[in-house]
């Protein structure tokens, strides 16, 4: 696969630590991530399982946690058996979030690497996109 990168940003009126609350709180992730039950103990080299249902069909994602920097970083790896890809290191994608703080509240920019090509990417950054406003809800209404 090239190494094309999906990108999305938002701006979100709350400081990072609530924002790092709505990222890693299972039951607050359930209402923005696409109704995804999310199992994990977010350390390092520690397995992180998405599950639930995406157009009618049931899912399990998985993938790994690879750095955490609590109110800043957020890194995991992701695997979708929906992808059609085979279950193998180079079908994963790297998911990065970064959260700036800013004087209005929190910058979060999330990439998704590993992407085969332009029209994945793009797909990918729209997915995302919404996924990043549905945070900035669940952060803002803490």
């Amino acid at each position: 696969m090239a190494n094309i990168v999906a990108k999305a940003e938002i701006d979100i009126d709350a400081p990072p630590n609530e924002v790092w609350s709505a990222l890693t709180d299972a039951d607050t992730i359930t209402k923005y991530f696409f109704g995804a039950k999310v199992s994990t103990d977010w350390r390092p080299g520690s397995r992180i399982i998405w599950s639930g249902e995406y157009n009618g069909k049931p899912f399990v994602d998985k993938g790994e946690i690879q750095d955490v920097e609590e109110g800043r970083l957020l890194r995991m790896t992701h695997f979708s058996p929906m992808s059609g890809l085979p279950d193998k290191p180079e079908s994963y994608h790297t998911l990065t979030y970064e959260l700036d703080e800013r004087r209005s509240g929190t910058h979060v920019t999330l990439t998704q690497d590993n992407n085969g090509d332009q029209a994945e990417a793009d797909h990918a950054t729209a997915n995302w996109t919404a996924m990043l406003k549905g945070l900035k809800n669940a952060a803002e209404s803490r």
